[in-house]
């Protein structure tokens, strides 16, 4: 009886330990798969000039979000702080291949306490952070919403941050802030291909405010992010109206915005500006300037509407040391219906039009996510629709 007893107070002891673990601590498999079918007009047929108008239809994935998977996870480490990590990487849901190598979209690890949170890994910056939220690309409109040529990266799907350590701080009656530094990793080059980034935002109510700033050193030089272990990662940047790939030697995007909630409505305004240096060696600087607004409107609590535009003053830097200034008008609309809370479908049209060379001659219109790349001419369509699944 005695011996019962014992076995019985040891295994209760024990059950207590490792519920007290579980609570303590968890790991949890997250992600987001996204398929449908999209059209585009005024595609170039692989062996044809610019000028021939094509048109594409087929399945394509990410059409509003990346697909993604990923695992998080914290433990309590008490006294107030938390130990916790992410790892997540993207996907063709299409053919099921794997974008990137790894956990490209994010990977880091950290301490998160009552003031605020570091980490450290491979992140997003304060633009991302902080002025996404407040665009159509980085909320509700997704990849084809993006501005053109995703300079600025708001969705935060044209690159991140390696060997970034990052502090988020904690909400103080609604202002927040952080800072990220991305190390170059690089013997006696400390600052040649770094990055860096502040940003700052108040919520109050229904008023949302947020301005940023980021810098990267050297991001698609011959010793940066593709030959090197350098601060940011991605490929050379697809710019319409840009014969040659972009090879800066400095980014720079900064920009503002606001966003308010009444109702069932919601509003935004948006203005961002990317400065890239020496984009081809000894030509000058790329300077992009974006104006958005958007809003979105909930009709009943499962289906809503959505629509932005963007206009985009261009100057781009040309090998001849001269300058080609150029305009884009972007208009989007979308309807989404929530299937339930983690499921939804969606149809979507975005077109983009181009203009400002001189009588004769046409900038190429380019849409974000276009797997066929620039227009064949100034103006771009896409029409996609698709459903969404989070789990």
């Amino acid at each position: 009886m005695k011996k019962n007893l014992i076995v019985t107070a040891v295994a209760a002891l024990a059950a207590s330990f490792a519920g007290a673990a579980n609570a303590q601590s968890s790991v949890t498999l997250y992600g987001l798969v996204d398929a449908g079918f999209t059209y585009v007009n005024n595609v170039q047929a692989p062996e044809s000039a610019d000028h021939f108008k094509n048109s594409s239809f087929g399945m394509t994935s990410g059409n509003v979000q990346m697909s993604r998977w990923g695992v998080r996870g914290k433990e309590d480490l008490g006294g107030g702080m938390k130990a916790i990590f992410t790892l997540e990487n993207g996907f063709n849901v299409s053919n099921g291949s794997s974008i990137g190598s790894g956990f490209s979209r994010q990977a880091f690890v950290g301490l998160s306490t009552g003031g605020g949170t570091v980490t450290l890994g491979h992140q997003t910056d304060s633009v991302v952070d902080y002025l996404g939220p407040l665009s159509a690309t980085g909320t509700w409109g997704g990849t084809y919403f993006a501005h053109p040529g995703n300079l600025d990266n708001l969705n935060g799907d044209a690159f991140r941050e390696n060997n970034s350590v990052k502090f988020q701080s904690a909400n103080y009656a609604g202002f927040s802030f952080s800072g990220l530094y991305g190390f170059s990793n690089a013997a006696g080059s400390f600052a040649a291909n770094r990055a860096y980034s502040i940003g700052a935002g108040y919520a109050n109510g229904g008023l949302k405010l947020g301005a940023a700033y980021m810098q990267a050193n050297g991001i698609n030089t011959s010793a940066g992010l593709n030959a090197a272990p350098g601060a940011i990662i991605g490929g050379p940047v697809s710019v319409p109206n840009q014969e040659s790939a972009v090879f800066d030697d400095r980014q720079r995007t900064f920009g503002a915005g606001a966003s308010y909630s009444v109702g069932a409505a919601t509003f935004g305004a948006i203005w961002t500006q990317t400065r890239q240096n020496d984009n081809v060696p000894g030509s000058g600087s790329n300077i992009v300037n974006n104006y958005e607004v958007n809003g979105r409107y909930a009709l009943t609590p499962a289906l809503a509407l959505g629509a932005a535009y963007t206009f985009t003053n261009a100057k781009f830097a040309q090998g001849d040391g001269d300058s080609t200034r150029v305009r884009f008008h972007q208009f989007g609309l979308q309807t989404d219906y929530a299937l339930s809370k983690r499921t939804d479908i969606y149809a979507e049209g975005v077109v983009q039009i181009a203009s400002g060379l001189p009588e004769g001659e046409y900038p190429n219109a380019g849409i974000n996510g276009v797997v066929s790349g620039l227009s064949s001419s100034s103006r771009q369509v896409v029409v996609s629709t698709g459903i969404r699944h989070r789990f």
